[in-house]
């Protein structure tokens, strides 16, 4: 029986610490922090149950099922299971998560150096955008090397920023704003839904598990242990780097004004504690890591829409990149507010997946528990996502009244009910059937 020694545990732990690392986790705890201000660590907590608990979970469920999304939606049927793939793809893809990352490093690196304005934007989304491609079409190993190297640099440049943060503070933590003075704590759930990082991680799994079966190691219970290892490395690691900039976001309402961005809050608190040379140092290194980043998104959607349809890799990495770099110049305030509706309703079904995705091996009929639950997720999660995009008004009585409705989760209770019912109902279905 093959096992894998604690040094290539840790290094696979690092690797879907790297996995992860990406710009919605640099951009969105320090705009929470600042937004919670005395409310930060009850809203920091929130953060970390779906950015970092949840991917948890789903890289466990993926371990269990023994591999990606589409085995873990095999009870859904050929054409929920694709839909469900399709929506996480283009959500982690082109949508949001890859237009995501060539904005915050503009935020970021370019802003600070000549200014903000709609041509600036233009002109750096086109060439991002145009090295993306280049990469994405024939990656080689240039993109491997790359991330190699930058990603302990930009860990050690997140260190010394969160070290900075905590140790000297460069003010007090001011006073929330509404949303987070009344739920902090659902707030910071909500908040976490923006990483993306659970969708991701419907998409990383089969990374980690193809990278520790390539490793000889083929037993089911040995690979899911492994994949636990690693994937609570990773768990702890992006907790730090998030707690830090919570930190830095909470303490920088004297830097920034208030509901600015993530990538403003780091770029003015770069530019007041190491000047333009750190400024400039941070800019290098969050562009390269954002560039690898999206030429692995744009990669991997290539990858799955040219299995599963009749296109080519070639055709869909043009396509996307093309419309990326469209969406991209909405701004990263725009990509922000357009993403939270959509996300609302998409991670109910993301959730749901998970959990029930946990228990998927012991379940005789999993399509009788799995199917009912998320099609109710499906439905409460669009309405919360109307909800929060204005097609429907917030103060409706009957939605109203559904607990945690009004932060924004009046999937949960419904999704609950739906899932004991099922159960009850397949256990009174199968003792039937034992009689007969």
């Amino acid at each position: 029986m093959k096992t894998l020694s604690p040094a290539n545990l840790i290094a696979l732990g690092f690797m879907t610490f790297a996995l992860f690392l990406g710009a919605g986790n640099i951009i969105f705890p320090p705009s929470a922090g600042l937004s919670a201000g005395v409310n930060m660590w009850s809203t920091a907590v929130g953060f970390l149950l779906t950015a970092v608990g949840l991917p948890l979970l789903t890289l466990v469920a993926l371990a269990r099922v023994g591999g990606g999304i589409q085995e873990l939606t095999v009870p859904l049927g050929r054409l929920p299971s694709l839909i469900l793939a399709v929506l996480v793809y283009l959500s982690i893809g082109p949508l949001f998560a890859t237009p995501r990352t060539a904005v915050v490093s503009y935020e970021v690196g370019v802003v600070g150096l000549v200014g903000d304005s709609w041509q600036t934007l233009l002109i750096y989304s086109l060439v991002y955008f145009a090295v993306v491609l280049a990469l994405a079409l024939k990656p080689g190993r240039l993109v491997d090397n790359i991330g190699k190297f930058i990603t302990p640099v930009l860990l050690l440049a997140l260190v010394i920023l969160g070290l900075s943060a905590v140790l000297f503070p460069l003010g007090e933590l001011g006073e929330p704003v509404s949303a987070y003075r009344d739920g902090p704590l659902v707030e910071g759930v909500l908040q976490g839904y923006l990483t993306m990082d659970a969708l991701g991680a419907l998409v990383f799994g089969v990374v980690i598990t193809r990278a520790i079966r390539d490793r000889q190691v083929q037993e089911t219970h040995i690979v899911t242990r492994y994949t636990i290892i690693a994937a609570i490395i990773a768990a702890v690691g992006l907790a730090l780097v998030y707690l830090a900039l919570f930190q830095l976001g909470g303490t920088s309402s004297a830097l920034v004004e208030p509901g600015a961005n993530g990538g403003q809050i780091l770029a003015a608190f770069v530019q007041q504690r190491f000047g333009n040379l750190g400024s400039l140092l941070l800019a290098v290194v969050i562009t390269l890591a954002c560039l690898t980043t999206a030429v692995g998104l744009i990669s991997a959607c290539g990858a799955f829409f040219s299995r599963e349809f009749p296109v080519s890799y070639t055709q869909v990495v043009w396509v996307f990149t093309i419309f990326c770099m469209a969406v991209s110049n909405q701004g990263l305030d725009s990509l922000i507010r357009i993403s939270v509706p959509v996300l609302v309703g998409l991670y109910p079904l993301a959730i749901v997946l998970v959990c029930l995705g946990l228990f998927l091996p012991g379940w005789q009929r999993p399509q009788n528990i799995m199917r009912p639950v998320m099609l109710v997720a499906l439905v409460f999660g669009i309405v919360d996502g109307l909800k929060a995009a204005g097609f429907i008004e917030r103060d409706v009585a009957w939605l109203s009244s559904l607990p945690f409705s009004s932060q924004g989760l009046g999937w949960l209770v419904p999704a609950v009910v739906m899932l004991i019912v099922a159960l009850v109902v397949d256990r009174i279905r199968h003792s039937g059937a034992q009689q007969a």
